[in-house]
């Protein structure tokens, strides 16, 4: 699950606002703003059982996020771009979904405002990607982006970054290991220089996770940083089985050892 992060320290003691949400779809790019949601005829009210931000049942107002994306199609590629630099990239086929697991955009109404995500930080909003039946399509916490500012259609990840791409001839694991990245890391960190996150470090350069990390250390620090190295600043979270399986947490370091060998200059 992505830290409860902060945000824009000038933010944090300040009331709900009124804000605009960008769109940058095949159909050209538009700004909607909070009023504008708070009227859309697909608006509904919406309670979520097991929030991922604020961890508790959550209710809100919220439209169905494929009412918002024009000319989308299942094949495409998405980007929720937050506040506060967290760049969550998703396959659309699950975002336009009507049935199993279903994307929402909340809006938070300024007259109305939704609780902070802890002391000295800003809620979630001014709008937040949450999903019902998220296990249908096995949605995980990093899907789950707060603070959204924008969402855009841009190609595959591979395709506006070639320096994440192992090697042709790399076996299936890693593979499998460079889709667990997308899904899991790519929200906050680069690697190679290459990703639009602007929170995490590099995962290749200078040096590679897992160059220091020896024996079983790095998948425990996956699992759970603050187990091996506490400070109160510490912002990356815990990667549980139910969201990061043994399988795929091996997979995604057999990647990043592969990729160790393959840094950008």
């Amino acid at each position: 699950m992505r830290a409860l992060f902060a945000g824009f320290l000038v933010l944090l003691s300040l009331p709900a606002l009124a804000a605009d949400l960008t769109l940058s779809l095949p159909a050209g790019t538009r700004t909607l703003s909070t009023t504008e949601l708070l009227k859309h005829p697909q608006l509904q009210a919406l309670d979520i059982a097991n929030d991922v931000a604020y961890e508790r049942p959550m209710h809100y107002r919220a439209i169905p996020l494929a009412a918002l994306l024009e000319g989308v199609k299942d094949s495409d590629h998405l980007q929720v771009v937050a506040l506060d630099g967290f760049a969550a990239e998703l396959a659309a086929g699950p975002v336009l979904q009507q049935a199993g697991s279903r994307a929402w955009l909340a809006i938070e109404d300024p007259a109305q405002p939704w609780p902070k995500l802890g002391a000295d930080k800003p809620s979630a909003g001014p709008f937040y990607l949450v999903w019902t039946n998220p296990e249908a399509s096995h949605i995980g916490p990093e899907q789950w982006p707060f603070q959204v500012a924008k969402i855009s259609r841009l190609t595959s990840l591979a395709e506006r970054f070639p320096a994440l791409l192992p090697a042709s001839d790399a076996s299936a694991d890693v593979q499998a290991g460079f889709a667990q990245l997308q899904k899991n890391c790519l929200a906050c960190h680069r690697l190679n220089g290459a990703g639009d996150a602007q929170f995490g470090p590099d995962l290749n350069l200078p040096h590679n996770p897992t160059e220091y990390f020896s024996g079983d250390f790095l998948a425990r620090y996956i699992r759970d940083p603050q187990s091996l190295r506490r400070w109160p600043q510490g912002k990356m979270p815990g990667f549980s089985p139910q969201v990061l399986s043994d399988a795929e947490l091996q997979q995604l370091i057999a990647y990043l050892r592969h990729m160790a060998g393959r840094k950008a200059s």
